[in-house]
């Protein structure tokens, strides 16, 4: 039997995303505006990314703030563009991800992270997930963002993983689920928004807690 690997997107499966960026879009805009803002990020971010791919993600959350504030008419404090970057070292881990890792792990799945980060980023969030991964692959060092596919391009260039013994976890859609879809990658969708059902992934799941089990029912040991 071939090695068995799960990829994992980090920021909104692994880590708490939308929790870190509320988080100072309150402290730097207010509880009333932090929503709002969020939305918009969450459409500027892409954005930023598809037009400069060669970006570190510290430029890209910078760029981001300082444009969404200057959409908003808000004002953004001095020596604050770079809040975002600053803060990201501190976002919290779902309580569900060391648990349904280290469980895969036991069951003898390889753990690799797929990010659309930078280097000494994702290096602080794996720390603190606290379980080793015997990959990394990140937009900083490939100058490349997902959707695009050359995340799993350069992952399968390094784990030498064979056909049907992969599987893509993700919260994001846009950015993991549907390009995993279309290059014939089985995925586990996380849906932890409540969103509508997709006919994409493999299997969604709310959250990490069945993961090994649905790890397991995909790729059989």
């Amino acid at each position: 039997m071939s090695e068995r690997w799960v990829t994992f997107d980090c920021y909104g499966t692994l880590v708490d995303w939308n929790g870190g960026i509320r988080a100072e879009l309150e402290r730097l805009f207010g509880v009333v505006r932090a929503e709002p803002l969020l939305a918009r990020y969450h459409e500027l971010e892409p954005e930023i990314q598809s037009a400069t791919p060669g970006a570190s993600y510290r430029e890209v959350l910078t760029i981001a703030l300082e444009r969404l504030a200057s959409e908003a008419s808000l004002p953004l404090p001095e020596g604050e563009t770079s809040a975002l970057a600053r803060s990201l070292p501190s976002w919290s881990v779902f309580p569900d991800a060391a648990p349904a890792l280290a469980e895969a792990r036991a069951r003898g799945w390889r753990l690799a992270i797929l990010s659309n980060t930078d280097r000494d980023l994702i290096d602080v969030s794996m720390v603190a997930i606290g379980i080793a991964f015997q990959l990394s692959v990140v937009a900083g060092e490939i100058g490349s963002y997902k959707p695009a596919p050359r995340h799993w391009e350069v992952f399968r260039e390094q784990s030498g993983v064979e056909a049907g013994s992969h599987v893509h976890v993700a919260q994001s859609l846009y950015h993991d689920i549907a390009p995993a879809t279309e290059l014939g990658i089985p995925s586990i969708w996380i849906n932890r928004l409540g969103e509508p059902d997709d006919s994409r992934p493999t299997t969604t799941l709310p959250n990490l807690s069945r993961l090994p089990d649905a790890l397991d029912e995909i790729v059989s040991t």
